[in-house]
């Protein structure tokens, strides 16, 4: 677990004013493994093509995936540039999908962070835009089986347009324009201050626990599937 612990990005949320509005500001310090340079993050994966057939009959909301009445919910904090992030949703995610979500076991929850940088911010825009059509995970899978070095402009148009490619019900054009609007920033603030509140000092970052009820921080031992399973099926054991 301390491994894990030591490889993860790391961060720093805190409480800010903006010039137009409150808001939450997440800060960044990339600290642990990348502060030595001991252990450098895992290199970035190649680019994939998405998986929509992924959550193909699975009920999307918002943010959410999965049925609400669901008895377990795990909340995922996570940056779209994070590397370990997008680890997890390769080795784990799947395997939550096809043996707990579609079971009607678990409902998961994004809580997107934008600490890493302009690519960061620029990608969970896109999530949240996206999210207003319900396919959020759509394009948060895509974005994490395509991503690129941090920071170097691989959050693209084209990209996007590539993900979206396929998903039933978006329209890249819409998607495009949409993720600029003022109106994503509550939702922005909104995540920061859940992690906040959470204690989240890295991503990724879990909390698991009843539906509608109290959730409670898990430490993942690793980024596959045993890393999160005990603690979903600790929660469905209450």
């Amino acid at each position: 677990m301390s491994a894990l612990r030591d490889r993860r990005l790391q961060l720093a949320v805190v409480l800010g004013a903006a010039a137009a509005m409150a808001a939450v500001l997440v800060g960044a310090s990339l600290i642990g493994a990348r502060e030595d340079g001991s252990v450098p993050p895992p290199a970035a994966a190649p680019a994939l093509e998405p998986e929509p057939s992924l959550f193909a009959g699975i009920e999307q909301s918002g943010t959410a995936l999965g049925s609400p009445a669901a008895p377990v919910t795990l909340v995922e904090y996570a940056d779209l540039q994070c590397p370990y992030c997008a680890q997890w949703a390769r080795d784990a995610l799947p395997t939550l999908v096809d043996d707990y979500v579609r079971a009607g076991k678990l409902r998961i929850v994004f809580h997107g962070l934008a600490f890493i940088g302009p690519d960061s911010n620029k990608a969970l825009r896109t999530a949240v835009a996206a999210g207003r059509e319900n396919h959020l995970w759509d394009v948060v899978h895509g974005l994490y089986l395509s991503q690129g070095a941090e920071n170097a402009g691989w959050v693209t148009d084209s990209l996007v347009r590539e993900i979206v490619h396929g998903v039933p019900g978006l329209e890249p054009d819409t998607l495009l324009d949409g993720r600029w609007q003022k109106t994503i920033d509550p939702e922005l603030e909104r995540f920061a201050a859940a992690a906040k509140a959470a204690g989240v000092q890295g991503t990724p970052a879990f909390q698991v626990g009843p539906t509608g009820g109290r959730l409670e921080r898990v430490e993942v031992a690793s980024l596959d599937p045993e890393g999160i399973v005990p603690a979903i099926e600790a929660a469905l054991a209450r």
